[in-house]
């Protein structure tokens, strides 16, 4: 029987469903060189968290995480909270010899996850790993298109087009919550969900992001509060909060080989609930992605003859595509919750190799760094050239 790999998780909403879901059902369906163990949930309600952990499969509970850091039937320490307890827990966890797996973005700050990276640093030495939960680079598309790119099938990059479209938020009446706090969230849709089109096009082009130029903005201003707890999820209290990150962002970017690349994320996109949506063009072709149809991928290739030529759509379902070997008959497409099952192979099997898993913790803090210059052009508006107005127009 393998080792088992005993894990404690520190939170159990939306991120702690998933992680369970995924150290379930791992080890059902590869053959993991560890065991995973749902040995401990962590959450400050005692009540709450009883009750996540026997919806979830957890063997037992806490409401301190300092104190079960100081387990030794504990190797790992999976971070499913807000932003602004990532780099506390993190740099504890490591000190104390757990493995960590922490949920994105990194931290809130450069400077949070610039400390994060050198207790990851720290603890290599002991081989104690930590790694950041950039999930969607676990897309089987996703995956086959870096493969692609690592080839060399579209050669040098030119363009990239990425966005992250949500519209959860788009009524504003939609209630206040922690993700719409500057000292909880560190940003709005920018952290949230651009930190994750900023890693996959560094991570499927191979490039870094060398500059920006930006604009965040927030449409809605103040939100009503919450309601009380035990009231339906989602419905209103009385009085309103201030809302302090920004709703939207957009920016212009370079990348490392000089190609030029535009994003967006905004969680004001009516109409689209998860549109991860990504184009990349070569010098020789392109690749096309849209996570709304997430099991294909578009790809064209410039040596194709020109009375051929188009955008191939690539069904990536076939047992030789990423991670798909391990699921179902060609054919029968995967979800999102798949995506965190194949994180869990890759990181129990480069804990097992002694290797360090990927996204790394330096990983997460480039992307950090990416956030970070946004938001600094975003604030420097010396780069903002306004448009001359002809007077007859008006």
């Amino acid at each position: 029987m393998s080792t088992p790999l005993r894990v404690a998780m520190i939170g159990h909403a939306f991120m702690g469903k998933a992680h369970s879901h995924a150290w379930r059902t791992a080890p059902r369906f590869f053959d993991l060189p560890l065991r995973p163990e749902l040995a401990v949930l962590v959450g400050r309600d005692a009540e709450r968290t009883a009750a996540a952990a026997e919806q979830l499969g957890w063997a037992e509970t806490a409401t301190d995480w300092r104190a079960v850091l100081e387990r030794h039937d504990v190797d790992l320490v999976d971070i499913c909270t807000p932003g602004d307890t990532h780099a506390e827990i993190a740099i504890a966890a490591l000190e104390a010899g757990k493995h960590v797996l922490c949920e994105k973005p990194l931290a809130n700050s450069v400077a949070e996850a610039e400390a994060m990276t050198a207790a990851a640093d720290r603890a290599a030495a002991h081989g104690v790993r930590a790694m950041v939960g950039f999930t969607y680079r676990r897309v089987p598309a996703i995956a086959l298109a870096r493969q692609l790119v690592a080839e060399g099938r579209i050669g040098q990059v030119r363009h990239v087009r990425a966005a992250y479209l949500q519209d959860w938020i788009a009524d504003p009446e939609a209630p206040m919550s922690w993700r719409l706090e500057a000292d909880k969230a560190g940003s709005g849709a920018l952290g949230d969900i651009g930190a994750h089109v900023v890693d996959l096009t560094q991570h499927i082009t191979g490039e870094t992001v060398t500059g920006v130029s930006a604009a965040l903005e927030t449409f809605v201003k103040e939100r009503p509060l919450p309601a009380a707890a035990g009231s339906l999820s989602g419905t209103a209290g009385e009085g309103t909060g201030t809302v302090t990150v920004d709703d939207a962002a957009v920016f212009l970017a370079r990348f490392s080989g000089g190609g030029l690349a535009t994003f967006e994320a905004t969680r004001f996109a009516l109409g689209r609930k998860n549109a991860i949506r990504l184009e990349i063009n070569g010098s020789l072709g392109s690749l096309a992605f849209d996570f709304e149809d997430m099991n294909v991928l578009h790809f064209f290739d410039g040596a194709d003859p020109a009375a051929t030529a188009g955008f191939r759509r690539i069904v990536v379902t076939e047992p030789d595509h990423p991670y798909v070997a391990g699921w179902w008959p060609a054919g029968h497409g995967l979800g999102y919750e798949h995506a965190f099952t194949h994180q869990v192979v890759d990181l129990v099997g480069a804990l097992a190799a002694g290797e360090q898993p990927t996204p790394s913790f330096a990983d997460g803090l480039a992307v950090q760094h990416v956030l970070d210059a946004v938001q600094r052009s975003a604030a420097d508006r010396s780069t903002w050239t306004p448009v001359v107005l002809d007077p007859r127009s008006s």
